[in-house]
C-alpha cells in the first residue's frame, strides 16, 4: 500500500530509480525538493534537461563534456607524451583532485568483464590505440580499479601498448583491492601515482 498520493509517490519512486539512492533516501529527496522553493525546484529541473541535452563524450579522450573538446584536452599547459587510462569520468575527477598531474587522459567507460559478458570491443580501447598512432604519446599510465576486472583490463592494455614501443606503467599500491578510485582520498591516489610500476 501506497503511503502518499500519487505524485509524491511517482517522485519518491523516480529518484529511488537513481544509483545508489535506497527507498529511504529516495523518500528524504522528495520531500526536500516538496518544501524547495518553486523557482529553486525549477532551477534544478531545467539543470537537469540541459545536461542530459547538452552533455556529450570529449572527442579525444572520451570524458564528459559540454563542447567537442573536454578543458583538459583543450588546454595548451598539458603534457601530451603521457596519457592515463582511467574506467570512467569518476576516476578522472578523482585524480584531477590531487592538482599534480598534468598529462591527458583516456576514458574506458567500463572495464573488461567475460563475467558479465564486457569484452575487449564493448570499452574505448579502440579510440585508445587510434590516439596512440596519432599523438606522440611516451607514457600511458593504466589506472584502472584493483578489481578483478581492473587487472585484467590492465594486462590487456599492457599487451596491447607494449608492441607500440611506448612505455606502459600501471598506479601503485596504495589503492585497495576492490576499492573504486572515486572514494579514495587525494593523498592516496596521489602515492599510487608517484609509486606506479611498468608492466
Amino acid at each position: 500500500m501506497d503511503f502518499y498520493s500519487g505524485h509524491i509517490q511517482t517522485l519518491i519512486e523516480e529518484l529511488g530509480k537513481l544509483p545508489g539512492i535506497g527507498a529511504r533516501s529516495a523518500q528524504r529527496l522528495a520531500f526536500h525538493i516538496i518544501n524547495m522553493p518553486e523557482q529553486g525546484v525549477e532551477r534544478l529541473a531545467q539543470a537537469m534537461v540541459d545536461a542530459k541535452k547538452n552533455v556529450r563524450y570529449c572527442k579525444r579522450c572520451w570524458t564528459l563534456t559540454d563542447d567537442e573538446l573536454c578543458p583538459i584536452c583543450s588546454s595548451s599547459s598539458r603534457d601530451e607524451s603521457t596519457i592515463m587510462v582511467v574506467e570512467n569520468s569518476r576516476d578522472l575527477a578523482a585524480y584531477e583532485k590531487t592538482g599534480e598531474y598534468r598529462g591527458l587522459y583516456h576514458v574506458l567507460h567500463g572495464a573488461i568483464s567475460p563475467a558479465l559478458g564486457i569484452g575487449p570491443g564493448d570499452i574505448r580501447l579502440k579510440e585508445l590505440m587510434g590516439r596512440l598512432a596519432a599523438e606522440p604519446v611516451k607514457e600511458v599510465i593504466v589506472a584502472t580499479n584493483s578489481s578483478l576486472e581492473g587487472e585484467t583490463t590492465a594486462m590487456y592494455i599492457s599487451k596491447l601498448v607494449k608492441p607500440t614501443g611506448i612505455k606502459v606503467s600501471r598506479i601503485a599500491s596504495g589503492v585497495p583491492v576492490g576499492g573504486d578510485l572515486e572514494y579514495i582520498d587525494e593523498v592516496t591516489l596521489l602515492r599510487a601515482l608517484e609509486g606506479r610500476t611498468e608492466l
